[in-house]
């Protein structure tokens, strides 16, 4: 059964196709033509002509008349003939068929192809009365106008060149003829490309240019692009700009949209990494102001819109760009309140600020000053922060055109300083300087700062120069001012910050620049009592003037302080200031000068005055005391202070000795009856006797029964020369090396004093006392009499104390230096232990 069907049918499809070859009648062919069927003038164009068995002959007919026949060539059989015309005219627009022949019989015509050649007349304009961007199964109204009268409008839509035709009507508003076309509804899985013409009704075939492209945006579900304007959405007139979005992976193309004035652009997406694009304007003028969005389409259909993108044009308004104002100063410390003022003469609607070239603020409405006969609006910072450190601008502009800004203002530099270490601002020519010399300032710091910033105090300008490092670890920058001149002088601080950070530094302390010969005066200087002078006297310079001047500045040469001022003062009929110096010191030796300037200009100066040289000695010696009214206060007080001071140690010295005189005196009134005799015995000792004498002390039992007769003897002799003749007694403390920590002091009857013998007046407090305590502390006492050479006459005993005195104080022996040729008694003050052996002994 199926074999018979499938047989069945293939007989009859035969049949069939043979059936018009038969009857005498064949197919109509099918006629096309390329590029397409509107072109304009000057394009080649193809005709295919196609059929289905194979003809000898083809035929192609323009308005019903034969145009060309081809003949087809046995040995490149095909079903088709091609008719080209290598440069459409006018003259071939028109409307054309085709029909084919075999060797018996000739085809039916093929279906008309209407060829509009296009540019016979001027392009018309078409636009969107609303806009082109349409939702998702909406409808849009598009305007096509014309200057052709009598002319009909006709729009073509997308590839499938779906068309509209409609006669033109005259608009009186614009003079031109127009007419309406409907579109829709639009779907957002394909492109809506629309372009209209004009023609004239007696020629059908020959049209206008077509109008500019229209492409209907369709906001669809797809991911939105973003958009960004390069160098920045705030661009002058005349400048380049560029627009980057980034779309969709899968986008094939993206348009840009203007909604103030429906203008699209359109661009190629993928062009750079990231799915970028651009649109490069290299000429921007006031009619690419507004509000721009982005929509891309793909295969899968169209995207949503980017968020708006607002493009402000500036220097519309060339002659009429407002001034811009910081109060009190455009450098200020974070937390300070600030105010922006912009000032203009013309009426504009608004101001607004920017900073770094983008909106700041919102605009401010202007406010009319009657009294200045200008507008202004004063924007207000508070409090501020390191953020608001940049370049600020204020423009002008009128409400119905929002895009559309005046020129700006000059650019007004601010700087915010922070908390961080202050730098140090100096420089090497000095704070005085004359017109024409060359000036660098120098900020540095031993922060790491990477710039600096300088700023003249009154000036809207801050310089910034990148920091150097040097070897020792110092960031620094030099700024170079150039030559000086009037203008150069002023205050100047200076700034460090860090590149990653927004945040300025503390300032650095105010620098003065003085700029002389702006008053064409030269004052006078002289100094008084005298320009040599001794170190603690008081000395005034005075600066004087015949003019009137309201201040005088004092400079010291190679200084790198800064000048000092004084208000000047009005006395026997000159302007004159004195500089007063209390308690000079030779580092104030110098030349000096002095400068008049006055309170409107305070750092302009006059010329200098001729220089004054002050010499400071060093300090008057006391034998010849300065005189009471030349001496300072400050160094009269000093004096007396010594005075009083000398005077109390005086007192305190003779009252210890006196004290130990009468302790002395004191201990000898309890000796035994057998003294005299002992007396005379150790006197004849200390002159040189062989033998000791012995004499009873204390119940005390002794480890060495001569060394204690020897120490009893030896201390009555001590005992009755204080009685009796007045000694001397110089004590010293044991040096370091030696281990029993001995204590020798010089005892000398007064009868021996020499003219040189050391005075109790001149000995020190240390001493006294540590002849007190010997007293006190050693009351056992070893002594032995030493031999020695007539010539010396020199007794040694050694007496020892309970407790080891610490420190070494010199040696009488030494600071004599040779033993004295008079005869004198030393006595060894041993400073050891109860029953330490003496040193003798030892020996």
């Amino acid at each position: 059964m199926t074999f018979t069907f499938t047989a069945l049918l293939s007989l009859g499809l035969t049949l069939s196709l043979w059936v018009p070859v038969l009857t005498g009648s064949l197919p109509k062919p099918i006629l096309r033509v390329q590029p397409d069927s509107v072109v304009i003038v000057g394009t080649k164009v193809t005709f295919l002509c196609e059929e289905t068995i194979r003809a000898n002959e083809y035929n192609l007919y323009k308005n019903g008349n034969l145009h060309t026949k081809f003949t087809k060539n046995k040995q490149k059989p095909a079903n088709k003939a091609e008719f080209s015309l290598s440069y459409v005219g006018q003259q071939d627009a028109g409307l054309y068929r085709c029909s084919y022949r075999t060797q018996a019989k000739s085809s039916n015509y093929s279906d008309p192809l209407k060829l509009m050649v296009t540019e016979a007349y001027e392009k018309p304009i078409l636009s969107a009365q609303a806009s082109p961007v349409v939702t998702s199964r909406g409808y849009v109204t598009l305007q096509c106008e014309t200057w052709q009268k009598y002319h009909r409008l006709i729009l073509i839509v997308g590839p499938q060149k779906r068309s509209w035709r409609q006669d033109s009507q005259y608009n009186n508003s614009t003079r031109k003829y127009h007419a309406l076309f409907t579109v829709g509804p639009v779907t957002p899985n394909q492109r809506w490309i629309c372009r209209c013409y004009s023609y004239d009704r007696k020629r059908p075939f020959l049209w206008s240019a077509p109008s500019e492209a229209l492409e209907l945006l369709v906001s669809g579900n797809l991911q939105k692009p973003t958009l960004k304007a390069e160098p920045g959405s705030v661009i002058a007139s005349g400048g380049a700009m560029t627009i980057w979005y980034q779309g969709n992976l899968d986008a094939d193309i993206c348009f840009l949209h203007n909604e103030g004035n429906q203008k699209t652009h359109s661009t190629q997406i993928l062009q750079e990494p990231g799915n970028k694009g651009k649109f490069f304007f290299p000429s921007v003028t006031r009619q690419h102001a507004g509000q721009y969005r982005c929509y891309c389409y793909s295969s899968a259909g169209w995207s949503e819109p980017s968020d708006a993108l607002e493009l402000v044009v500036t220097g519309i308004y060339d002659y009429y760009e407002p001034r811009l104002s910081v109060l009190p100063s455009p450098v200020m410390t974070a937390g300070e309140n600030m105010t922006l003022q912009c000032v203009s003469q013309k009426a504009y609607d608004k101001f607004i600020l920017t900073k770094d070239d983008q909106k700041f603020t919102s605009s401010l409405d202007t406010e009319y000053i009657s009294s200045s006969d200008q507008y202004q609006a004063q924007f207000v910072l508070r409090p501020t922060t390191t953020a608001h450190t940049g370049t600020f601008k204020c423009y002008g502009y009128y409400k119905n055109t929002p895009q559309l800004w005046s020129a700006p203002s000059a650019p007004q530099q601010i700087l915010i300083s922070g908390l961080s270490k202050k730098p140090s601002l100096l420089t090497h020519q000095g704070h005085i300087l004359e017109p024409g010399m060359n000036l660098i300032l120098q900020c540095f710091s031993d922060i790491n700062y990477d710039r600096f910033a300088l700023h003249k105090d009154g000036r809207a300008d801050i310089m910034q120069h990148s920091s150097q490092q040097t070897d020792t670890g110092i960031s620094m920058a030099n700024f170079t001012l150039g030559y000086v001149s009037h203008s150069t002088g002023g205050q100047y601080r200076c700034y460090g910050a860090h590149n990653l950070s927004t945040e300025w530094s503390a300032s650095s302390d105010p620098l003065n620049i003085l700029i002389t010969g702006w008053l064409q005066i030269t004052p006078s200087l002289s100094v008084k009592p005298n320009s040599t002078v001794h170190s603690g006297e008081n000395v005034t310079l005075l600066c004087g003037s015949m003019y009137s001047v309201d201040t005088f500045i004092l400079s010291k040469e190679g200084s790198d302080q800064q000048p000092l001022r004084l208000k000047s003062k009005y006395h026997d009929r000159q302007s004159q200031a004195e500089f007063s110096m209390t308690a000079v010191t030779s580092h104030l030796s110098g030349t000096y000068r002095c400068y008049g300037s006055q309170d409107s200009s305070l750092y302009l100066l006059s010329f200098a005055s001729a220089p004054v040289e002050l010499t400071v000695s060093g300090p008057i010696r006391p034998s010849t005391p300065p005189p009471t009214t030349s001496m300072p206060l400050e160094g009269l007080q000093r004096y007396l202070k010594a005075l009083i001071g000398v005077s109390v140690a005086f007192l305190l010295f003779l009252f210890i000795l006196i004290f130990i005189l009468l302790r002395r005196r004191h201990q000898g009134k309890f000796r035994k009856d057998g003294e005299e005799a002992q007396k005379e015995k150790e006197l004849q000792l200390s002159t040189g006797a062989a033998e000791p004498i012995t004499r009873d002390r204390e119940p005390r039992k002794r480890s060495n029964p001569a060394a204690a007769t020897q120490e009893e003897r030896l201390y009555a002799s001590v005992q009755d020369m204080q009685t009796e003749d007045g000694v001397e007694l110089n004590s010293w403390k044991p040096s370091e090396e030696d281990p029993q920590g001995e204590t020798y002091a010089q005892v000398k009857p007064s009868r021996f004093r020499r003219a040189g013998a050391v005075s109790p007046s001149v000995m020190s407090r240390e001493q006294l006392s540590t002849e007190y305590e010997q007293a006190e502390e050693c009351p056992e006492v070893n002594s032995q009499a030493a031999e020695s050479e007539e010539s010396q006459d020199v007794t040694y005993a050694q007496l020892c104390s309970r407790t080891l005195r610490q420190g070494t104080a010199a040696s009488p022996l030494s600071q004599a230096g040779e033993a004295p040729e008079e005869p004198s008694v030393y006595a060894a003050l041993a400073a050891a232990r109860p029953g330490a052996v003496p040193k003798d002994k030892e020996q």
